[in-house]
């Protein structure tokens, strides 16, 4: 029998691990009025971008999908479409592509409404109508084949490849084996591994798909530091890679691919796009931890998994961001911001396989409602659209 979670059910039969109203601006112009609405009322969140208009061809495609697929996620049981009037991403098309997801729904336009002050008025009727709704739904019972998270990690050393990502690598095998699914991503950071990753591949086809992807994305960084005019900033990881111990981009590749696990690869999807089969999936997308968390909440994950050896506080609106470090010196020093100490199978505390079981347990607990530590703070950096330019 499947393990279960308490989670949201909602209308299209997606179930949401919190239960939210989100405050989307269509164009940078109305995100300050989304910010104005969000902030009177409490179980809402807004995502500020600065795109939405002055855009052409894929770069607005990849906006207008994302914000459309975030308008989607289980997470939120509504949104409120704020939108300026004049933007090449009209709201009102925003709004439609939200509509199938059958969730309460709303827009307000700017220059209809006359000015700020009268839109934020609008927008605030109706997000704390759509909020006393919300509060009236009870968490029920669902099967883990319902939960999709997201494999993500930023600020790496060492112990991310050694212990945090092997672990949440068990993990998300477990949750995958049950029908659950995982998108693996930050392909600037699998350089090297696709004849791996290949290999796991449900089928050619797939494997195909995996080589392509990391094919393009070595490509497009092979010209962008060909042309840079700074010698300094052709390097593929940070400089706190190469102090927390990382030699080079093949020995991260190495540690970041064992986010996945072992389980087969049963697709590949475009940024932003909503997985047509269940499993472990990689998403073509490019390394900033911000831009692959919103790729992978735009295509349905309600969660993100996140490895850090550094350390880092960010946190995404209305998702939680669960962190893990393999270090047990950064676990101590940022107590606060570090969910799971995975540290402890360095110190002979616990095997690999334990601290896995330990993960995917706290991921079915913070899919009932614990709340991790990012959101416990306010953290919410990491919404960020990506751009083909």
């Amino acid at each position: 029998m499947a393990d279960k979670f308490m989670g949201y059910w909602r209308k299209d039969g997606s179930v949401g691990v919190r239960n939210l109203i989100a405050i989307i601006p269509s164009v940078f112009c109305s995100a300050k009025v989304a910010e104005r609405i969000a902030y009177q009322v409490p179980g809402s969140v807004y995502f500020r971008h600065p795109v939405g208009c002055s855009q052409v061809g894929e770069d607005l495609e990849i906006t207008a999908r994302t914000l459309i697929q975030i308008g989607r996620n289980p997470n939120f049981s509504g949104v409120v479409v704020v939108g300026l009037g004049c933007e090449r991403f009209s709201p009102y098309e925003l709004a439609e592509g939200i509509a199938p997801a059958q969730k309460m729904l709303e827009t307000v336009v700017i220059q209809k409404e006359g000015d700020s002050l009268a839109a934020i008025q609008k927008g605030v009727k109706y997000a704390r109508k759509m909020q006393q709704m919300a509060s009236r739904q009870q968490r029920e019972e669902a099967d883990v084949s319902h939960l999709m998270i997201g494999l993500n990690c930023g600020g790496s050393d060492m112990t991310s490849g050694l212990v945090a990502n092997p672990a949440l690598g068990i993990a998300s095998d477990m949750l995958v084996s049950q029908g659950g699914s995982s998108i693996l991503a930050e392909i600037t950071e699998l350089l090297g591994t696709e004849h791996i990753l290949a290999r796991r591949a449900v089928n050619e086809q797939v494997a195909q798909e995996i080589k392509e992807i990391v094919s393009r994305t070595e490509k497009k960084l092979e010209r962008q530091t060909r042309e840079s005019s700074n010698v300094k900033r052709t390097h593929l990881i940070s400089t706190g890679n190469y102090d927390g111990g990382l030699s080079s981009v093949v020995e991260k590749s190495l540690g970041s691919m064992k986010k996945s696990g072992n389980a087969p690869f049963s697709g590949t999807i475009q940024y932003a796009e909503t997985p047509k089969v269940k499993g472990l999936l990689l998403m073509d997308s490019p390394g900033h931890d911000g831009e692959v968390s919103t790729g992978q909440v735009a295509a349905g994950a309600q969660m993100i998994v996140f490895p850090t050896g550094r350390g880092t506080p960010t946190g995404f609106p209305g998702v939680p961001v669960l962190k893990i470090t393999g270090n047990p010196k950064t676990y101590e020093k940022m107590k606060e911001n570090i969910d799971i100490n995975a540290g402890e199978v360095l110190l002979g505390k616990k095997t690999l396989q334990q601290m896995g079981e330990e993960i995917y347990r706290e991921i079915l607990e913070v899919a009932s409602g614990k709340m991790v530590k990012a959101e416990i703070l306010g953290h919410d950096e990491q919404f960020c659209i990506t751009r083909m330019t």
